[in-house]
């Protein structure tokens, strides 16, 4: 659609071009950081000269990111690894110019749904207080259920970036942790915790495992 030889585009290319949730993109209309007309059906449509100006100038200042670093032991813990990952992501952000709100580390199992940085960050997005949730990988968000991570976060405008993609297996080590927890949880609901069945199986979950990796 064009408008006095001016370029407009939908909500959802500019969407896709500014890399933000609709969500976002109402915000700043209704803050005056982008103009909009309206379409005689009611639909926005956004200049492309207002799209390129925000890229230009307010995707360095405007974006509100937090940086989530998790480890799952408290071995890797003392070995360095959270700091170190916390400041990659930190050196990411700043080479991005994102303003980063917050930085939250914790120790946990990434199956573990209780995390309390994990709430932290769902509080600051229900509150509109960021618009990016900065991570390594997937996994440091959640071991399992991602995709509804991401889907509840975007509800409120809040989209996240991953630095990397899948995890090195240098990580493999910290997966066989979590799905010893599952296999723990599980066996502790069948047989009791005291029982010599539960441990026996624990012993028995451990000894697959180990054959697994050595046969690798």
């Amino acid at each position: 659609m064009k408008h006095d030889l001016e370029v407009y585009l939908p909500m959802r290319k500019a969407c896709e071009i500014l890399g933000v949730v609709p969500i976002t993109l109402r915000r700043w209309e209704k803050a005056g950081k982008i103009k909009a007309i309206r379409t005689p059906s009611g639909q926005r449509r956004y200049a492309r000269s207002e799209i390129l100006r925000l890229l230009g100038e307010n995707q360095p200042e405007g974006v509100r990111a937090v940086i989530y670093a998790r480890v799952s032991s408290a071995k890797q813990v003392g070995e360095g690894n959270l700091e170190r990952q916390k400041q990659r992501l930190e050196r990411y952000a700043r080479e991005k110019g994102y303003e980063i709100k917050a930085v939250i580390t914790e120790q946990g199992s990434g199956l573990n749904e209780k995390r309390k940085g994990l709430d932290r960050i769902f509080k600051m997005a229900r509150e509109g207080k960021i618009d990016l949730v900065v991570i390594e990988f997937k996994d440091r968000l959640a071991r399992f259920g991602y995709n509804y991570i991401e889907k509840y976060l975007n509800a409120f405008g809040v989209r996240i970036e991953v630095v990397n993609g899948a995890e090195p297996k240098s990580l493999q080590e910290e997966l066989v942790a979590d799905m010893l927890a599952i296999l723990s949880s599980f066996s502790a609901r069948l047989y009791g915790h005291r029982s010599k069945e539960f441990r026996k199986k624990v012993r028995e979950a451990m000894k697959d495992i180990e054959a697994a990796e050595k046969a690798e």
